[in-house]
């Protein structure tokens, strides 16, 4: 790996619940040469939540959304991603704990996101090749 440190910010948008498996994304994430913003790892306590959120959307280049049964419910993970889609930068969903019927039959779920290529949490390691690609071609 190079010692470059890469441009490509990806931001990883998850549930409370879903911590663990998101700080596991976030770290395949940094093997790859990019740089991901997790909250809980990149937001320090007593901070403006929502304006370092906002910061770091500005910039980034990817929204990695991790869907479970959870974040289906959180106002927080569909504001980030009407926040991508507004940037017209790419969102790539993972799903966890759900089947791709289970999360196309979602009605509040906007059809610009159900026409995506979307992959299972066990699939994830195509979308970490493909990211590692495009970070060697950025430097």
């Amino acid at each position: 790996m190079t010692s470059q440190k890469s441009t490509k910010l990806i931001f990883v948008s998850h549930s409370g619940e879903d911590t663990w498996v998101a700080r596991q994304i976030a770290r395949e994430i940094e093997k790859c040469g990019a740089t991901p913003f997790l909250d809980k790892a990149d937001i320090d306590v007593g901070a403006e939540f929502e304006e370092d959120i906002r910061n770091f959307l500005d910039q980034a280049h990817e929204l990695l959304v991790l869907f479970t049964p959870w974040s289906l419910e959180r106002p927080y993970v569909w504001a980030e991603i009407g926040a991508a889609w507004i940037r017209r930068i790419p969102i790539i969903v993972v799903l966890h704990g759900l089947s791709q019927n289970d999360f196309q039959s979602q009605p509040n779920a906007p059809v610009f996101l159900k026409k995506r290529n979307i992959i299972n949490l066990n699939d994830i390691d195509d979308y970490f090749q493909q990211l590692t690609n495009r970070v060697k071609t950025e430097i």
